[in-house]
């Protein structure tokens, strides 16, 4: 296990002209902890782990490694590495020479730092293909190969910067356990750009919410999704309907809402089958929408049609109030 490193965010603002992308964000990621970053287009999540990574310019704050300021330093000096999405290998070089290229320029003889290199791509299972071109490889292969790569400089945080994206969905599933099998085996700190709810809830100890260039919530992954704080996070992370109850925002999840003899009265819009559970989106009759998941097995038991006029009910204490 690697020495804890924690990274801190200081008043980080990141300005293009008069266009705000990161706003004063204020944050501390735990040591070797596993943290995606979260948000749709436009928020200001890849702006921020660039920052980090030193392909940015910080135009406010402070980054801070250790307690070391590394805001001014370039890429190679900060104690970080990155993972681009698009993987950007050398498609003239083997994949052993592309993982210790970073060696090379150091000067690290071509012995060493082949040896490294196999080292890094047995962490990967990548070792019998060593000496194929990117171009010969599986989009999941050339995805090993480049965080191999990242990680022959020994960093203290590893930045990903939406590394499944790319990917088919049943690799997407696999490598998601990969990245997490590698980050508890590494104890180092990962920092993962996604705008996948899925994807950050099944790989994250941290979920940072971020919406509009600010941090909307932050933290463990369970506790976001179960109490959002804010509107916002309730629709982004899914699975809540929001309501609006004696003047005050709620959220409620899905799968919390049942059909039954009495409560709030609505009608049925639209049924979508799931496989394992159906969906019945209805409407209020003060105009708001509500999905209630029902078991596929209960649903075709007593099945419902669009039109149906029904009444929803929870459990008390289900509803979680929102912040204003």
């Amino acid at each position: 296990m690697r020495t804890a490193h924690d990274l801190e965010l200081a008043h980080l603002t990141k300005r293009y002209g008069t266009t705000v992308a990161v706003n004063d964000l204020n944050h501390v990621f735990a040591p070797g902890s596993y943290v995606c970053l979260l948000g749709p287009s436009g928020c200001g999540k890849s702006s921020t782990l660039r920052m980090i990574a030193g392909h940015e310019s910080v135009s406010e704050g402070s980054i801070l490694l250790s307690g070391r300021d590394i805001s001014a330093l370039p890429p190679a000096k900060r104690g970080t590495a990155m993972m681009f999405q698009n993987y950007a290998l050398f498609p003239h070089l083997s994949v052993k020479d592309n993982v210790a290229f970073s060696l090379r320029m150091k000067g690290v003889d071509k012995a060493a730092r082949h040896a490294r290199a196999m080292e890094m791509l047995e962490l990967v299972d990548m070792t019998h293909l060593a000496e194929r071109l990117p171009a010969q490889l599986s989009g999941g292969q050339q995805q090993r190969v480049a965080l191999a790569r990242a990680l022959i400089s020994d960093p203290e945080v590893l930045l990903l910067d939406e590394p499944l994206s790319a990917l088919d969905p049943f690799l997407r599933i696999r490598m998601r356990g990969e990245l997490k099998r590698l980050q508890r085996e590494l104890g180092i700190t990962f920092i993962h750009v996604t705008h996948g709810q899925d994807e950050a809830l099944a790989l994250a100890d941290e979920v940072v919410v971020m919406n509009n260039a600010v941090i909307e919530q932050a933290g463990p992954a369970r506790e976001v999704f179960n109490a959002p704080r804010t509107e916002f996070v309730a629709r982004f992370m899914g699975g809540h309907n929001v309501i609006t109850l004696n003047g005050a925002r709620h959220a409620i999840r899905q799968d919390e809402i049942r059909i039954g003899d009495s409560g709030l009265p609505a009608t049925v819009q639209a049924i979508e089958y799931q496989g394992d559970r159906v969906a019945i989106a209805s409407q209020t009759e003060a105009g708001e929408a509500l999905i209630a998941l029902m078991p596929e097995a209960a649903f075709f038991s007593n099945e419902i049609s669009p039109g149906a006029q029904v009444r929803l009910t929870w459990e008390e204490g289900r509803l979680h109030r929102l912040q204003a």
